[in-house]
Order: C-alpha cells, then sequence, then structure tokens
C-alpha cells in the first residue's frame, strides 16, 4: 500500500496547512477520491468546505469549478447547450461546468429539482448526454456539495436518489480553541502549490484494487444493510449501491492505514458517514442535519455482532 500512503500523506499534509486539526474529515475525503466516490458536506457556513474543495484541487494540480446554486440556475448552466454557429448555422455544443476534474457544488439544495438531476448522470456514468451525443467526463472527476443544515427557507431537499449518489456525507464541524487560536495567530496564508498528479491518483486507485476483504467482512457489511432495512424508526433502509459503497470506502480507509485487508474497525470508522444521510427516518419530514439517522447506525453498529479477528484476512 505504498503508492496509496504516500500519496494521501502528501495531500493530507498540504490541506492541512489550509484545514487545520481536521486530519480525520481530510482522510475520508481522500478516501472517497481513491474510491471515485463524491462528497457531501453538510455543515453551516464559514467551516471551510469551499476552503477544503479548493486546496484538494490545488494540491492536486487539477482542474477546478465551483458552482454556486441558485434557484435560477438551469441544467443547461451545468451540463452545456448547443447554439448555432453564426457562420455556418450549424449547431455546436457548448461545454457547461461540469466539464472539470473536481467540481464544487456550493449549496447545492438551493437550486430546484430538475436542475439537481442534471448531476446524476455524471457523478454515476462520468459522462454527460445532450441532443442525443454522449461526451465523456475528465478523470477523474471528483464532486464536493454543500448545503446549510440550518437555513432551509427557499431550498429543495436533495431527494433518495440524490443523497445515493454521495458515497460519503461529511462534517467540518467547528475547530478546537487551540486551532482557532493559531487561525487567528496567522499574518499570511501558506500557498498551496500542487504536491500530486492526476496519474498518481489513478496509480493508487489500481493498487487499492489490491486490498481484500475476507468472507466475514463482507458477510458484516450485509448485516448492517438488512438491520438498517429492518429498524423500526428507518423509512428506507441502506440500498445496494450504499452497501456496496461502505465496503469499497472502508478498503479504502484500510489502505490509508497500511492495511492490504480490511477490518471491523475500518467499516466502523466510515460507516456513519457513508450509511447515515441514506437511511431517512420515518415519521416526519427529512431529518436535514442527520442527527437522527447518524444515531440510529451507531446503534446498528453497536448491535450487530462483529466477526472474529481470526478471520480478518
Amino acid at each position: 500500500m505504498s503508492q496509496i500512503q504516500s500519496f494521501t500523506a502528501t495531500l493530507r499534509s498540504s490541506i492541512s496547512q489550509q484545514i487545520l486539526g481536521k486530519e480525520a474529515v481530510i482522510d475520508k475525503v481522500l478516501a472517497a477520491l481513491l474510491c471515485g466516490g463524491h462528497v457531501l458536506l453538510n455543515d453551516i457556513p464559514g467551516t471551510g468546505k469551499t476552503t477544503l474543495a479548493r486546496t484538494l484541487a490545488k494540491s492536486m494540480d487539477a482542474v477546478f469549478h465551483r458552482i454556486q446554486f441558485t434557484p435560477d440556475l438551469l441544467p443547461s448552466d451545468l451540463i452545456g447547450v448547443s447554439i448555432p454557429d453564426p457562420k455556418t448555422g450549424a449547431f455546436q455544443f457548448q461545454k457547461g461546468s461540469v466539464f472539470t476534474q473536481i467540481l464544487l457544488a456550493d449549496e447545492i439544495n438551493r437550486a430546484t429539482p430538475r436542475t439537481q438531476s442534471a448531476l446524476l448522470e455524471c457523478m454515476e456514468e462520468r459522462q454527460v448526454t445532450a441532443d442525443g451525443v454522449t461526451y465523456p467526463l475528465e478523470e477523474p472527476f471528483f464532486v464536493i456539495a454543500t448545503q446549510n443544515p440550518v437555513e432551509m427557507q427557499g431550498t429543495f431537499p436533495l431527494p433518495e436518489a440524490q443523497l445515493d449518489r454521495f458515497l460519503l456525507c461529511l462534517s467540518l464541524g467547528y475547530p478546537d480553541r487551540e486551532q482557532e487560536l493559531a487561525l487567528l495567530a496567522r499574518t499570511v496564508l501558506p500557498e498551496t502549490k500542487p504536491v500530486v498528479t492526476a496519474k498518481q491518483l489513478l496509480n493508487a486507485r489500481a493498487e487499492l484494487r489490491q486490498v481484500t476483504a475476507s468472507a466475514p467482512i463482507r458477510e458484516y457489511v450485509a448485516d448492517l444493510a438488512q438491520a438498517s432495512r429492518e429498524h423500526d424508526r428507518v423509512q428506507l433502509g441502506l440500498s445496494t449501491r450504499g452497501m456496496l459503497a461502505l465496503l469499497e470506502v472502508s478498503r479504502a480507509m484500510a489502505a490509508i492505514h497500511g492495511r492490504s485487508f480490511v477490518t471491523p474497525d475500518d467499516v466502523k470508522e466510515i460507516a456513519v458517514d457513508c450509511m447515515a444521510h441514506r437511511m431517512p427516518v420515518r415519521g416526519g419530514a427529512w431529518d436535514e442535519s442527520g442527527i437522527a439517522s447518524r444515531e440510529i447506525v451507531r446503534e446498528l453498529l453497536e448491535t450487530v455482532p462483529v466477526p472474529k479477528e481470526s478471520s480478518w484476512n
């Protein structure tokens, strides 16, 4: 796992110069990046969501686009539109903002469902279809979306199908006192320069395929998924896509920790962030903060039997 550890350590060090004291969250973002998944940052304004996305893009020497989602944003603003050439009259496709490598979808829940759905094909198939023509997106293609769980007026909550496209739902939260004092003491922000390349990422992804998950570990993941579907407070349990995502991101966490096999601790470390946003609770409106769903996942982690250590590898 040398390539993965080297890749993530270098990126973590670069990002941590801007985002202080959030190494655990950064590692989870990097795990999603290794898996080719996408991340939803569900947090209040001013906690560093945009800074995290920008710093990641600059550290990777990747093309970065930021889109401010608003109610008047159209799908064509995202994927592009065909316009006539003034000389020939022939229609030519003008690519939209999704044609990038790292995309920040800022306040994604402020756009209408029609615009939100324009991202579904991009996030899942890594392509855009317009006027019957399919345009592949450049690899790596990584979406970081943000939403504010406090100000819900004038927003359009993401439907379950859209939430299921996000590998992880994370929150940066406030820094502790020492970190805030360090931020206040800064006079000049450190400049972020490219430290890794897209090719290194693709090599790390290739190495990730070598990480194994034993049959008991796979059964443990399946048991967590089944338990979520049978829980009396859960309206919609973990999907098959979500179950596969949980195993894949657990493999990434194992590789980041330097192991070539998955342990139950890898699954537990990432389960809440991978499962909760896919599990709407019963008896009311969607839990935008995700607190109830996250509590349920923690409960499942306490009740579902863990495989014995002798069966991990």
